[in-house]
């Protein structure tokens, strides 16, 4: 291989993020991602075909399947070594599954542009029982388990841990209105229904929209960090934004967000809690509570313009 992948990052005019591995057939590719995907999944594809690249050695039109193979082998790690959390050795399965997938978005992208035959990255390998979908055993088996969730006294920790109405409002978010983690982040001022009782989410997963229903507690504990902690002289109109040191000001970022759950968990004594874990907590304390299934789909992930907007509003854990 006459080149050495090299993931760098610049931004374009609209301040986008650009990426590079310096090849020319990954930077059209990335650029392609880039104008279609959000910035975090454009990285996360740059960064497994750099991985990949750097693991198997070779040009993209070199590869071959054994190639795919060999990686796969690669990124389990040595077996004699496993985790106690799942038995599994060196990447998770999921991390695995997900390079493969940008490996195989690449491919298709070169399939498309007549610059390779086919694609190496199999479907799956051939067994003796037939499938429906013909794909028949999957490369790795991704293990299919329950997200961890937080009992209402945990959630009660957790929220007299955080030391600043700000803190304790994008805990709510998450708790009370499911929201995701960029999500909170991408709230801006005029996105609160304060008379609704809803917030506007503009940049939701995949770049779709949707209108979502939360607890009165969380637009008092926004009007409190209004009052009292957010700068007048902001830089930004996004909803949450640092408040100290020299980045005051300014929009409050994803390291950030996780920082502070993380010190709120330490401080509550809690064994686990993350983003991901507080919007599920919603979801699951709604369906146990009595809400329809499809009720429950729809505060998750209801796009505006859908034919049902009358949700009912998430009152938290009973």
């Amino acid at each position: 291989m006459t080149w050495s992948p090299c993931l760098v990052r610049a931004a374009d005019r609209g301040s986008r993020p650009v990426l590079r591995l310096g090849h020319p057939q990954l930077d059209r590719y990335l650029e392609f991602v880039s104008a279609r995907a959000r910035p975090n999944t454009t990285l996360a594809a740059g960064y497994d075909l750099k991985v990949f690249f750097s693991v198997i050695g070779k040009d993209p039109a070199e590869i071959t399947t054994a190639d795919v193979l060999e990686f796969i082998t690669a990124q389990r790690g040595d077996r004699k070594v496993v985790r106690i959390a799942d038995g599994e050795s060196g990447m998770s399965a999921r991390t695995i599954q997900r390079r493969l997938s940008s490996i195989s978005g690449l491919y298709a992208f070169l399939v498309a542009c007549g610059e390779v035959e086919a694609n190496p990255v199999p479907r799956g390998l051939v067994n003796r029982k037939r499938s429906r979908t013909e794909r028949g055993t999957p490369l790795v088996r991704t293990p299919r388990t329950l997200p961890k969730i937080l009992e209402p006294a945990e959630v009660d920790k957790l929220s007299a841990a955080c030391r600043r109405w700000r803190d304790r409002a994008m805990v709510e978010a998450m708790v009370f209105g499911a929201l995701r983690r960029v999500e909170v982040l991408g709230l801006r001022l005029e996105d609160l229904k304060v008379a609704e009782k809803r917030v506007f989410i503009a940049e939701g997963k995949g770049g779709h929209q949707r209108i979502v229903p939360i607890s009165a507690r969380f637009f008092d504990s926004v009007a409190n960090y209004l009052d009292a902690e957010r700068p007048v002289d902001a830089s930004t109109d996004r909803l949450f934004v640092v408040l100290k040191g020299p980045n005051t000001g300014k929009a409050l970022s994803a390291k950030g967000l996780d920082q502070l759950i993380v010190s709120a968990r330490q401080r509550a004594g809690l064994a686990h809690c993350t983003c991901h874990e507080l919007r599920h907590t919603c979801l699951t304390r709604l369906r146990e509570a009595g809400m329809s299934l499809e009720a429950v789909q729809a505060q998750a992930e209801w796009s505006w313009g859908d034919s049902n907007p009358r949700l009912p509003a998430c009152k938290g854990p009973p």
